[in-house]
């Protein structure tokens, strides 16, 4: 039995699917029942559970052979506080149910235990699996997702650029979260690996906010879009005006911030095994521009 935290999130959907795909038995854990029925439905078994709760976690992880482990989005005030709880209440229960393989979705950046705003959390997941006797667990650190654009959507609509807090000509090795999610798969069913191991994953090549504006632009009719690299001090608030805590905003600028000074800089060069498929034009194409026009460009 593979178990499949979030598994009805952008990496853990596809994680379950490819694995039901393989033959593999599949538990896949959510907050609802009735989002984990289209999992169900292709031969899932579905459990429902608060990934904050160590009891309801250990259930989850009985009888797993490999588990993998993310840390939900959350609305909550105060995130870091909510991802060390989610973390604290994995390592109880990876230690209770004795699991010998786990995969953890952290990021790039994760080896900094400071000034990476959410991806802190991630170090600390790291560390705690770490910390598990006899466990042989394998930490995926992605570049940012690809996903990360629709957070760009009602701005890019209202205000017609492309806003961030990513210097404009970075390049970045940004990720679709489904090749994330494959890849995964893979090694959960595989379980090639052993003892403490990190593998980076990257998109097909580093690009700029500057180029994906230009890539978004000719997607969606608008071929002069441009990117608009926003100062921290206009970020934060209007970040919080879409509804977004004020701590969490406050962490994510700490992240862009120590992206634009290379602390999430990736550690491995290229490779075959490194390097997943999914470019950001086909991304576009498929995943973002379809939705942004749907909801009327012209609004």
């Amino acid at each position: 039995m593979i178990v499949i935290a979030g598994a009805t999130g952008n990496t853990g959907r596809v994680a379950v699917e490819a694995l039901l795909a393989s033959g593999a038995k599949v538990r896949a854990i959510g907050r609802a029942a009735k989002k984990l029925e289209p999992l169900t439905q292709k031969g899932a078994e579905a459990f429902v559970g608060n990934a904050e709760d160590a009891a309801q976690m250990s259930k989850a992880f009985e009888g797993a052979t490999a588990v993998y482990l993310l840390i939900p989005q959350s609305a909550d005030e105060d995130y870091r506080a909510y991802q060390d709880s989610v973390s604290d209440a994995y390592l109880k229960a990876i230690t209770s149910a004795r699991v010998p393989y786990a995969v953890t979705l952290s990021s790039l950046g994760a080896q900094h235990p400071e000034k990476t705003g959410p991806i802190v959390g991630t170090y600390h997941l790291e560390q705690k699996m770490n910390s598990v006797p006899g466990l042989h667990v394998l930490h995926l650190r992605p570049g940012p997702f690809m996903e990360n654009l629709f957070m760009g959507m009602v701005p890019l609509r209202t205000m017609g650029f492309l806003p961030g807090g990513t210097d404009s000509d970075l390049p970045v090795p940004m990720i679709a979260a489904k090749d994330i999610g494959a890849y995964a798969a893979k090694r959960l069913h595989a379980r090639d690996f052993s003892g403490s191991s990190v593998q980076e994953l990257f998109g097909p090549r580093d690009v700029t906010m500057k180029e994906v504006a230009k890539i978004v632009g000719e997607a969606i009719g608008k071929p002069k879009l441009s990117y608009m690299h926003v100062p921290a001090m206009m970020l934060e608030p209007a970040l919080v005006q879409t509804g977004m805590p004020k701590k969490t905003a406050k962490l994510l600028i700490e992240m862009w911030k120590a992206g634009n000074s290379g602390l999430l800089t990736p550690l491995e060069k290229r490779s075959a095994e490194n390097t997943r498929p999914t470019t950001i034009e086909s991304f576009v194409t498929e995943v973002f521009a379809p939705a942004y026009l749907a909801k009327g460009a012209g609004a």
